[in-house]
C-alpha cells in the first residue's frame, strides 16, 4: 500500500478540482452546503485554494434550529467565502405534513428513514437551486469510508457535479483538513448526521479507524465488525452506481 502524504494528496486533489472545472465549467462557482463537520470544512477548503475565495459559495442549511450553527460560520468565516443561509424547517415540516396525510389514507404510517433522509434531500435540492441562479457546479462531500458502506442518503448527500473527497478515508480527510491549516475543532470533530442525536459510528456500529484501515490493507481482525462491514458495502453497492435502464438494443430476440 503507498504510504500517505498529505501535503502531496492535498495538491493533487486542488489540481483535480481545478481541472474538473476547466473542463466542466470554466468560471462557474463551488456551492458546498457547509455542515460544520470535517467532510464539508475540507471541500471548502480545498475549493477555495482551487479556485479562489471569491468562487466559492458556502450554504447553510439548518432544519429550525441548528445548535452547531456556529460551528459552519466558524469555517466560512476561516475561509472569507461567500455565503447564504437557507433554513429548510418550514418546508420540511410542509412536505412531512402531507405525506403523512396522504400515507394515513392508505392506512400506513411515515417510517422512520423517510425522517431521517427528508431533510438531506430537501437540502441538496436548495443546493442545485443556489447552484443554477449562481453559475455553480455543487459539491459532493461524501468521503471513501462513508460511501464505502452507504452512509448517505441517495439523492441527499450523495449526490452532486464533482466528489473531491470520493477517494479518500476518514483518516485521510482529516490529514487533508490539518495540512489546509482549518480550525482544528472542526477538523477532529466528531462525525455525526446531524439527524438522530448519534454519532457516525454509533449508528455504524465499528469506528472509522477500523473501517478506514480494512479498505486500505484488507486487513480486520474483529470477525464481527468485518461481516458487518462486507454486509453494508454490498447491500449499498448500488448507490455507487449508475441507474440501471433497460437496452432494448442488447437483447437477442431469438432467444425470448
Amino acid at each position: 500500500m503507498k504510504e500517505f502524504n498529505a501535503k502531496q494528496v492535498k495538491n493533487l486533489v486542488v489540481k483535480w478540482i481545478r481541472d474538473w472545472f476547466e473542463a466542466n465549467g470554466p468560471g462557474c462557482n463551488a456551492v458546498i452546503g457547509i455542515s460544520g463537520g470535517k467532510d464539508s470544512s475540507v471541500v471548502a477548503g480545498l475549493c477555495a485554494e482551487a479556485l479562489g475565495k471569491d468562487r466559492v459559495v458556502g450554504v447553510t442549511m439548518p432544519n429550525g434550529v441548528q445548535p452547531d450553527i456556529s460551528d459552519s460560520m466558524l469555517l466560512i468565516n476561516h475561509l472569507g467565502i461567500h455565503h447564504c443561509c437557507v433554513n429548510i424547517g418550514e418546508t420540511y415540516q410542509a412536505l412531512l405534513g402531507a405525506v403523512k396525510e396522504q400515507l394515513g389514507t392508505l392506512d400506513k404510517e411515515v417510517s422512520n428513514q423517510t425522517i431521517i433522509n427528508m431533510p438531506p434531500r430537501l437540502r441538496m435540492t436548495t443546493l442545485y437551486a443556489v447552484s443554477q441562479s449562481m453559475n455553480g457546479r455543487v459539491a459532493n462531500t461524501c468521503n471513501l469510508s462513508e460511501d464505502w458502506v452507504g452512509y448517505s442518503t441517495r439523492y441527499g448527500d450523495a449526490a452532486g457535479d464533482f466528489a473531491p473527497l470520493g477517494g479518500l478515508t476518514v483518516q485521510e480527510v482529516i490529514a487533508v483538513g490539518i495540512e489546509l491549516g482549518l480550525p482544528r475543532e472542526l477538523v477532529i470533530k466528531t462525525p455525526s448526521d446531524g439527524l438522530c442525536g448519534k454519532s457516525d459510528e454509533d449508528n455504524l456500529g465499528f469506528t472509522y479507524a477500523a473501517l478506514d484501515r480494512y479498505i486500505r490493507t484488507g486487513i480486520c481482525e474483529d470477525p464481527e465488525v468485518k461481516a458487518r462491514i462486507d454486509y453494508k458495502h454490498k447491500m449499498n453497492l448500488f448507490k455507487m452506481k449508475p441507474i440501471p435502464h433497460f437496452d432494448w438494443t442488447e437483447v437477442d430476440f431469438f432467444k425470448v
